[in-house]
């Protein structure tokens, strides 16, 4: 089915499968939809995490030591299909767990388990040939991740090439928690839309309500991640797995209410703990 982001700001959650378990994953997932999130970014655990910062590289290294690998990842993926049908799904993994896997086989159990689309962080559009080929074949929606530094021949080819939404990187750098957003985003976001009508979602240090109101000013969506499995990670620390649904939802639900309260701020525990 088509990503679809049917209300503004749309967001979308990152979660590392497989950190604190597959099963956590899973109801932290559904949790998080039912709290309004409209995608999901499943992140595929890798042992060399080189576009992560050290929140989401902790929980790669979790999720590693757990043995979790892409066909969990998979069938973690069918499972919330099944439990969530409208929901937007997305495999977020970089290029060496895909192609170990088989491309091809990727492409049919992808779309088998009801997934919608497939960033690969690693993957240049440039030679993206067989990758975009075997994502078609599938009726997989590719999204390819547009930085500040791109020149324009590269973010024309990237909104040409992509489908279901374009990323747009809000800062250059590994994933994590940042205090204020740089007008690079905003201005990365405005370049994009000279070549597509596509949605576009900006991520990479989106973590709190006034990031996600000043992402609504000019973008679609706000892809929320470190922030995220950093509150996973306490969550479980302090109170257990069983916890982490929850601290995620009240998050969540905390975004779009300031939202709706036109960026009045934090109006949660959570929330605030990345507000500050």
């Amino acid at each position: 089915m088509p990503i679809r982001f049917d209300h503004k700001p749309a967001l979308v959650v990152y979660l590392t499968a497989g950190d604190p378990s597959l099963d956590a994953t899973r109801a932290i997932a559904i949790a998080a939809l039912d709290a309004g999130a409209a995608v999901i970014e499943l992140g595929v655990p890798f042992s060399d995490p080189l576009a992560d910062g050290p929140v989401i590289q902790r929980a790669m290294e979790r999720a590693v030591a757990r043995g979790t690998r892409l066909a969990d990842v998979l069938l973690l993926a069918r499972e919330i299909r099944a439990e969530r049908p409208a929901a937007g799904l997305v495999i977020f993994s970089y290029l060496n767990p895909i192609l170990r896997y088989g491309l091809g086989r990727f492409a049919d159990d992808a779309a088998a388990a009801g997934v919608d689309g497939v960033l690969a962080t690693d993957m240049i559009v440039e030679e993206a040939g067989d990758y975009l080929a075997e994502l078609a074949r599938a009726g997989l929606a590719p999204i390819f991740l547009a930085a500040p530094t791109s020149p324009d021949d590269r973010l024309e080819a990237i909104a040409t090439h992509s489908k279901g939404f374009v990323y747009a990187i809000s800062r250059t750098g590994i994933t994590g928690t940042q205090q204020t957003l740089t007008s690079d985003a905003a201005a990365l976001v405005a370049r994009i839309r000279r070549w597509t009508t596509l949605p576009v979602a900006v991520g990479f240090g989106i973590s709190n309500a006034a990031h996600f109101a000043q992402v609504a000013e000019f973008a679609d969506a706000a892809v929320i991640g470190s922030a995220i499995v950093e509150l996973i990670e306490r969550a479980t620390s302090e109170d257990g797995p069983e916890a982490a649904p929850g601290a995620v939802a009240r998050f969540i639900k905390g975004l779009h209410l300031s939202a709706a309260a036109d960026g009045a701020g934090p109006v949660n525990r959570e929330l605030s703990a990345f507000s500050s």
